[in-house]
């Protein structure tokens, strides 16, 4: 799918209007509930291929889903592509294996850490924090859509370099 379509695409399925809450506390009459775009295997391909193009270059190992909406991402690229990837929980699980990446990743590592939309980019942060705890390395972020809320500027005060398939600003001039 050419990137103008799938923008067009991407805004047509996921953005809805009204009041809504961020994560980060903040209110915003637009949200982009990405959802309806990782629900749509026709998109959902489309973005995986577009985020393949992205990470195109960059040296890891792994994709690393995280929870919930990595996820779908993540499976998918490694589907696209035959790379293997992870599923990054939030908190490790409290019984079983307790991981809190799950997939067969190994400390030590490379990561690369898949979102779909960051705004402040808070829990990819804490995410990264814990990865690297645990021995892997993190050093690039690939997302759907960054919502230009600082927080590439925020990624990069943790050494990390962010990737967007799509501004939030360029999905708002697209018609």
């Amino acid at each position: 799918m050419e990137r103008l379509e799938l923008a067009r695409s991407i805004r047509q399925a996921a953005r809805l209007t009204g009041r809504f809450v961020l994560r980060s506390g903040r209110v915003s009459d637009v949200y982009w509930d990405k959802y309806r775009f990782e629900s749509d295997p026709v998109l959902l391909r489309a973005i995986a291929q577009g985020l393949l193009e992205l990470a195109r270059g960059l040296d890891f190992e792994r994709l690393a889903g995280l929870e919930l909406g990595g996820i779908p991402l993540a499976t998918a690229m490694s589907l696209e592509s035959g790379l293997p990837c992870g599923f990054v929980r939030k908190q490790p699980k409290s019984y079983g294996t307790r991981n809190l990446i799950e997939g067969g990743a190994v400390s030590g590592e490379r990561l690369l850490v898949v979102e779909d939309v960051i705004t402040t980019a808070g829990q990819v942060v804490d995410s990264v924090q814990q990865l690297r705890r645990l021995g892997f390395i993190v050093e690039h972020v690939l997302c759907v859509i960054d919502r230009e809320a600082g927080g590439a500027e925020r990624l990069e005060r943790e050494g990390c370099k962010l990737r967007a398939l799509f501004r939030m600003s360029e999905l708002e001039r697209v018609d």
